[in-house]
C-alpha cells in the first residue's frame, strides 16, 4: 500500500498532513480510552508489540509492487482483534515510520499519505466490530463471516485510499486507471487469505486461555464488553 514518491507532491501534500492530523486526533482520543479501561502499561505493552509485528509485515512478509503500489500482508483487522483500536493503530504508525527510518527512508516524504491509507480504514473496522459484533461476544468467537466482513473494510479501505491518493496526485488518465485496477484486483488475495488468519490466530488465542487477565492482548479478546 506504499504510494510512491512523486505520486503525490507539491501543493496537494497538505491534504496528507489535515487528513494525518485528523486520524492522529482520533487515535489520542482512543489511547486515553484505553488508558482509563485498562491502563497505561497495557496500552505501551500492547503498542510495542503491534509495532513489532507491522514491522515484521513489511519487511518479512511477501510483498509485490503491483501498478500504482506495492500489495502488502498487513492484517490491520488481525491487530484490531488482538489489541484494540488504539494499540493497533500506534503499531501501525510506528511501524511504517521505523521501516522508512530503517529501511525505506526515499519513503519518508509520503510518510503522511502513507500512514492515512492505513489509519483510516482501521477506524472503519472498529465502527464496523460494534455493529457486527454482538457486545457479550469475544472477539476470539468471531466467525468467518464477521472476519471477513472486518478484513473487506480494512483491505477495501487500502484500495480506496490508493486509488484517492493516485487519482488526485496524477488525474484519470488511462495509465493511472489501469495502474489503480491492477492494485485493486491483486488485493482481492489479500481480502480472501486474512479472515483466515484472523481464525487461525483467534484459535490459538483460544488455547491460551490463561492470558485473559494479560496486559498482552485486548481485554475483549476473551470477554464480552
Amino acid at each position: 500500500m506504499h504510494i510512491e514518491p512523486g505520486i503525490v507532491q507539491g501543493a496537494k501534500m497538505g491534504l496528507s498532513f489535515a487528513t494525518a492530523a485528523a486520524a492522529f486526533g482520533v487515535v489520542l482520543k482512543n489511547s486515553w480510552t484505553a488508558i482509563k479501561t485498562e491502563g497505561l502499561i497495557s496500552l505501551l505493552v500492547r503498542s510495542v508489540i503491534a509495532t513489532v509485528l507491522v514491522f515484521s509485515f513489511f519487511e518479512v512478509l511477501p510483498r509485490q509492487p503491483i501498478g500504482i503500489s506495492e500489495v502488502h500482508f498487513i492484517l490491520g483487522s488481525t491487530l484490531f482483534l488482538m489489541f484494540g483500536a488504539a494499540p493497533a493503530a500506534i503499531g501501525l504508525a510506528l511501524g511504517l515510520l521505523t521501516q522508512g527510518l530503517l529501511f525505506a527512508p526515499y519513503d519518508l516524504p509520503m510518510y503522511f499519505v502513507n500512514i492515512t491509507t492505513l489509519l483510516v480504514p482501521l477506524m472503519a473496522v472498529a465502527a464496523i466490530a460494534k455493529r457486527i459484533i454482538p457486545a457479550k461476544t469475544a472477539y476470539k468467537d468471531v466467525t468467518y463471516k464477521q472476519a471477513l466482513a472486518l478484513s473487506t473494510a480494512y483491505q477495501g479501505g487500502i484500495v480506496a485510499w490508493v486509488a484517492f491518493w493516485a487519482f488526485y496526485g496524477q488525474g484519470f488518465g488511462a495509465e493511472t486507471l489501469a495502474s489503480v485496477g491492477s492494485f485493486g484486483a491483486a488485493y482481492m488475495i489479500v481480502i480472501l487469505f486474512e479472515p483466515l488468519v484472523d481464525l487461525g490466530v483467534l484459535a490459538m488465542a483460544k488455547t491460551f486461555h490463561q492470558l485473559k487477565d494479560s496486559p498482552l492482548f485486548h481485554d475483549r479478546l476473551y470477554n464480552g464488553a
